[in-house]
């Protein structure tokens, strides 16, 4: 194994479910049918022991308080595969009622820039998100660190800009920060004026339409590394061309 694995992180956002409405097991299904070879098909004790699960959807469906995603993965320690889901009280913008939100990481060294594209699509499409993001944890952190700096605190590293909390935000359609690979549903899309073929050409050729009609965006080839000046340049130029992102 490399030794610096590239660990993903995938996080979606979505309205929240009303009871078991299916969108676990869709999410399930879709999730295990985007990376090759995986099954879905263990949880953990408090002691996180792995505890097999023989009716892995039927146990879903019994364990899905209020439409939640109870934890699962995959029994390999070597390429390990998790993800959970559940309701988040607060809203994602300041007026909006509490989201569903779903999580799921994996290490890229078995899987392809094809595979984590199918995965955080599946995800989205699976939980009728709103938006979401797969992003390499290191690069997710310094992203997050852009939201709402205080006066007292260090701007943004990086020259990236600053982003407003949620509850400055005026819809839930509008994307808190950006990723490596960005999932916008089809409302989101139009909030942010995305597809524009006169200024998205560099994007759409990295894009793709879900089944959904969502889309599927990715800033660059490899995975989003801010060391590399080229890297760090896609994403200042993506929070250029999207200033409604982070509520700007």
């Amino acid at each position: 194994m490399p030794s610096n694995p590239i660990e993903l992180t995938v996080i979606v956002y979505a309205p929240a479910s009303r009871d078991n409405d299916g969108r676990a097991l869709a999410i399930i299904h879709g999730l295990e049918r985007a990376l090759p070879g995986l099954h879905l098909r263990w949880t953990s004790s408090e002691k996180e022991d792995l505890i097999p699960l023989s009716s892995r959807d039927e146990w879903v469906v019994a364990h899905g308080l209020n439409g939640s995603l109870p934890f699962l993965c995959n029994d390999d320690d070597n390429n390990l595969v998790t993800i959970s889901g559940w309701e988040n009280p607060n809203g994602l913008t300041s007026e909006s009622s509490p989201h569903f939100e779903v999580h799921a990481d994996f290490r890229m060294e078995a899987f392809s820039h094809i595979d984590a594209a199918n995965a955080l699509e599946s995800i989205g499409d699976g939980a009728q998100a709103f938006w979401g993001h797969a992003t390499p944890v290191k690069a997710a952190v310094e992203i997050a660190e852009q939201t709402a700096p205080t006066l007292a605190g260090p701007p943004p590293l990086r020259g990236l800009p600053d982003l407003k909390l949620p509850g400055d935000i005026s819809s839930p359609e509008i994307p808190h920060r950006l990723g490596w690979l960005n999932y916008w549903s089809a409302a989101s899309a139009r909030v942010l004026g995305f597809p524009d073929p006169s200024r998205d050409a560099e994007l759409l050729s990295r894009a793709r339409h879900t089944a959904t009609n969502d889309w599927v965006v990715r800033l660059t080839d490899e995975p989003l590394d801010l060391d590399k000046p080229d890297h760090l340049d896609a994403l200042l130029r993506a929070y250029e061309r999207f200033q409604k992102i982070g509520g700007r």
